[in-house]
């Protein structure tokens, strides 16, 4: 309940900060949403049965657009965070902190030179529940994940963009000993690092579905060419937001994930909610 607490009180000072700050310069166009989601049921004395329950999911979601001349850089900072606590067991639903940056010179007409960069881990300690003892399955830097690389970038706003990198770098970090002698997320056992070198896709596009409707989508792709290059790494996250009014919104956020050094088999997420919205 603490975690909750804390949580609530730094996403409500970033949402009244959110309010205030303006872009310094025309060059830059920054746009983004702070949400704060809330779900709650008590029980007394009910016959039908049910458990006490209180979940609260936090998301911070920005865009900074940079244009100058020949020379455009996009980045995504995506930080969401979520805990659930049914009666007196606490647990977290949604952990993910992402930063995708590409810097593109413009070639032609819609076509940029390109530098891109990914990183993503997770903040907190997450856990396998079904298992008894609860058994650690990820922590700080374990796994974390660094792609980088030079490829040429097609943009046709900032709301739609695709980077190709034929030649791009990947790192893998585990950076917990426990999980690294076990040689999870593709090291080897004891290892903390892996390296690969493999082609890299990214793509964002966010429109409007209808008024009030805003629907996101980022989809990474990666194969590595010195590790079954078949099998292609899959992340793609689809964020929607349906606006109530200024302050108040519905959030539906789905992720997929494939990446066969993980988990040979489709990872699903889906958090929804309804609380806070704010745009910044």
């Amino acid at each position: 309940m603490k975690k909750i607490i804390s949580l609530s009180l730094i996403l409500l000072s970033y949402l009244t900060y959110g309010q205030e700050v303006k872009p310094a310069e025309k060059n830059w166009h920054n746009s983004g949403n702070i949400s704060i989601m809330f779900n709650q049921a008590s029980f007394d004395n009910w016959l039908k049965g049910g458990e006490n329950s209180l979940a609260l999911n936090g998301l911070f979601n920005h865009n900074f657009n940079y244009k100058k001349n020949k020379s455009v850089w996009d980045t995504k900072l995506f930080v969401a965070y979520g805990l659930s606590k049914i009666n007196s067991i606490t647990k977290k639903t949604d952990d993910r902190f992402e930063i995708n940056s590409v810097y593109g010179y413009e070639a032609s007409k819609e076509w940029y030179y390109s530098f891109f960069t990914n990183f993503k881990t997770q903040m907190t300690d997450g856990f396998d529940y079904s298992a008894t003892p609860n058994v650690t399955t990820s922590r700080l830097f374990a796994p974390a994940y660094l792609d980088f690389g030079p490829g040429m970038l097609w943009k046709k706003s900032d709301n739609l963009r695709i980077n190709f990198a034929p030649v791009a770098s990947k790192i893998t970090f585990v950076l917990d000993d426990t999980l690294s002698a076990a040689g999870a997320y593709g090291v080897e056992p004891g290892k903390h690092l892996k390296y690969g070198a493999g082609m890299a896709v990214n793509a964002y596009y966010k429109f409007d579905l209808m008024k009030n409707v805003s629907m996101e989508n980022i989809l990474n792709l990666y194969s590595d060419y010195l590790d079954h290059p078949e099998n292609i790494d899959v992340d793609y996250q689809m964020n929607m937001v349906m606006t109530v009014n200024k302050y108040i919104s519905a959030n539906l956020g789905i992720n997929l994930l494939y990446d066969d050094n993980a988990l040979a088999d489709l990872q699903f997420k889906e958090v929804f909610g309804i609380g806070f919205n704010a745009k910044l």
